[in-house]
């Protein structure tokens, strides 16, 4: 019988259950077409724009591999080739990965761009020609490892290298492959800045970004500046060996080939050495021969032969002081390259500093911009005390206030945010933010989750600083606040009635204005005629509570109407202060009113009982009258009878009674009874 089921229900899920369910369940998510506002394509775009940084931060390394390795001689730093080979290789496998993801990402029609987001063109085959006819050019230019290739391939297949050869094959493919990079870069930082709103989420991370890139192109411009004083100083020497190739008289010529390290220990190389002018023209301390201009910096301090971390710091600086500057530190020559140098220097410093610097200031300025907005508030604030005269102890309180709000909210308008949002968001957001809050108070625990969800969607943030004054008695009520945290004063003195006053402290959980309450749940009500508070509530401290509005909570007791339940009627009057203040009074009058019934019956007794013993005296003492003589004790107890029969004589006076019942330490002043909110009314 379970095989039988067994097999119906797989039939059942077979023949019933969509294909295109099945199969999307089965489909891995690298099969899967994209969305562009997806949060896995937003989380690659932000991890991808990292890898675009680092790879424009690598490709600038290799202006560092030549370096003198010698005596007028260059060679390739081969470590450093290695570690950045390395890291270029795992950047290009990003790009590639990059170029897989774009062929898997939907795109919007543009002919479905009427109203909203447009619609999602999911077709493989139409994406891929799209991309092909868009991006897809310069990101497999940005992706293809060409330094790798020239320096571990070309460069060693050539028969007779030389340093000038590495140099300018090297500089010339990076510099190639920089323009489709940032051609990847910008509209990766639009595309970015279109889907999520920002780059960054926070106002200082959005300033470190921008920072980062100016740090970034004062780097790519300080590796520039060394290879060109290499360039320079190779081009130097290169002068020097033709003048000496030309001069027939020397013994022994230069040759190029004496200017690689690779011929360092060759027996005519260091014959050349010994007889050269060479080492004395092109010092760069020396520029009688050849201007270094600009460049002069890399040999006099020695930086060409120096370990990499020294160059790599000290050509960072440069680019940055530059840069900062606008080249107004450069002494060039006049040589037309090294001019066109500092020309770019300082354009690019004018339009880093007014793009790059200013978005900084800007994330920067955006992240003071709330507190110079209270502060110009706060400012204004205190002109107008200053100019109504207010009283200084109002203004402390105006202050205190003010200062409240501002730790209570940062200055942020949270109505305003919510009401910007759907209703079924602002619904979520009121539940995560009051539900529990609400659950808290003894009265509210006693509802269904259908009914707090209807209050926490209508309740609002309230704050009241110490010795605020929520209510006063005889004031309309116009809301119930629900407190959650900071302690309130609630107080009455019924009225007005002369020896009459009873207080009591509410803590976080409970609730005032319960007057609001009965009010709603009549169906005559309405906000025209808002029922008058029977007690005066003051803040003791900083009180943060919700607020439930008149007209809100008149909504909200339809639902209450609906439940026909006694529970909460027992609830509410257990939990309302106004109640109980009533409910305490009830009890002492009745207390009082049994204290002095007690008081009446025992004064009976004792009267009864001297009266008693009065009578039965007199007959004590007419029948021992013959003896001729009486006890003392006989006669103090026959003083007392006398006494006691006064005091009974005079308690049965008219009007000894009622004074005793008249009076004032026995009167209980009378507390009307609040009224019974009609939970069971349907109206």
């Amino acid at each position: 019988m379970n095989s039988l089921n067994h097999y119906a229900s797989a039939r059942f899920r077979r023949h019933h259950i969509p294909k295109s369910f099945s199969l999307r369940r089965q489909v891995p998510w690298w099969h899967q077409i994209l969305e562009p506002g997806s949060p896995i394509v937003n989380k690659w775009n932000h991890i991808f724009l990292i890898t675009c940084i680092i790879a424009l931060f690598l490709d600038p390394l290799y202006f560092y591999l030549p370096v003198i390795g010698g005596e007028a001689c260059m060679s390739i730093d081969l470590a450093l080739g290695v570690w950045v080979t390395l890291a270029r290789t795992v950047t290009d496998l990003c790009f590639i990965f990059h170029v897989v993801i774009k062929f898997r990402t939907a795109f919007v029609s543009p002919s479905s761009r009427v109203f909203g987001r447009g619609e999602l063109v999911r077709d493989p085959r139409a994406i891929a020609m799209r991309y092909l006819k868009s991006d897809f050019i310069i990101d497999v230019l940005a992706a293809l490892p060409l330094p790798q290739i020239v320096i571990w391939f070309i460069i060693p297949a050539v028969k007779n290298p030389t340093a000038d050869h590495a140099n300018h094959t090297l500089s010339l493919i990076v510099l190639f492959q920089y323009i489709p990079r940032f051609l990847v870069l910008f509209p990766l930082n639009r595309r970015i800045v279109k889907t999520t709103g920002v780059v960054a989420t926070t106002a200082w991370s959005g300033a470190a970004y921008n920072l980062l890139l100016y740090v970034l192109a004062s780097h790519i411009l300080g590796a520039t500046w060394y290879l060109a004083a290499i360039q320079r100083q190779h081009e130097c020497w290169e002068i020097q060996c033709s003048l000496e190739k030309k001069n027939r008289t020397k013994l022994l010529a230069c040759d190029h080939m004496f200017l690689d390290c690779s011929s360092r220990h060759d027996p005519d190389r260091m014959a050349w050495l010994q007889t050269t002018e060479l080492l004395a023209n092109c010092d760069a301390k020396n520029d009688l021969f050849f201007h270094f201009g600009l460049f002069a910096d890399a040999f006099t301090n020695d930086v060409a032969s120096a370990s990499f971390i020294d160059k790599f710091f000290y050509c960072l600086w440069w680019g940055l002081r530059n840069l900062s500057s606008y080249g107004q530190n450069l002494i060039a020559s006049t040589f037309v390259y090294e001019m066109l140098f500092s020309i770019g220097i300082c354009i690019m410093g004018l339009v880093l500093f007014a793009h790059l610097i200013g978005n900084m200031q800007t994330y920067m300025q955006s992240a003071s911009a709330r507190i110079d907005e209270w502060r110009i508030r706060r400012r204004d604030t205190e002109e107008w005390m200053r100019h109504r005269q207010l009283p200084p102890e109002l203004q402390e309180r105006v202050r205190r206030f003010v200062q409240y709000k501002w730790l209570a909210t940062k200055g942020v308008d949270e109505e305003s945010i919510l009401r910007a949002l759907p209703l079924d968001i602002r619904r979520q957001i009121q539940r995560h933010l009051c539900l529990a809050l609400v659950r808290r108070v003894p009265f509210f625990a006693q509802m269904d989750d259908q009914l707090l969800d209807a209050i926490c969607e209508r309740l609002v943030s309230s704050l009241n600083t110490k010795d605020t004054y929520i209510v006063r008695e005889g004031d309309p009520v116009n809301e119930m606040l629900f407190i959650i945290r900071g302690q309130l004063e609630s107080s009455t003195t019924n009225g007005g009635r002369t020896g009459f006053f009873n207080s009591i402290t509410l803590r976080a959980g409970d609730f005032c204005g319960e007057e609001l309450l009965t009010w709603a749940l009549d169906t005559t009500s309405n906000l025209m005629n808002l029922p008058l508070s029977t007690r005066t509530v003051r803040a003791l401290s900083e009180v943060e509570a919700f607020a439930l509005r008149a007209e809100d909570l008149k909504f909200v007791a339809k639902q209450f109407k609906r439940l026909h339940s006694k529970k909460l009627q027992h609830a509410f009057r257990y939990y309302s202060h106004h109640w109980r203040t009533w409910g305490s009074c009830y009890i002492q009058a009745a207390w009082r009113r049994h204290m002095r019934r007690k008081l009446q019956w025992e004064l009976e007794r004792q009267e009864n009982m001297y009266y008693s013993q009065f009578l039965g005296g007199e007959d004590e003492y007419y029948n021992n009258a013959g003896d001729g003589g009486a006890s003392s004790h006989s006669g103090q107890h026959l003083g007392a009878t006398i006494l006691a029969s006064k005091f009974a004589k005079n308690t049965r006076k008219p009007g000894v009674t009622r004074k005793l019942a008249d009076d004032d330490t026995l009167k209980m002043p009378k507390l009307f009874k609040p009224q019974e909110p009609n939970f069971d009314d349907d109206g």
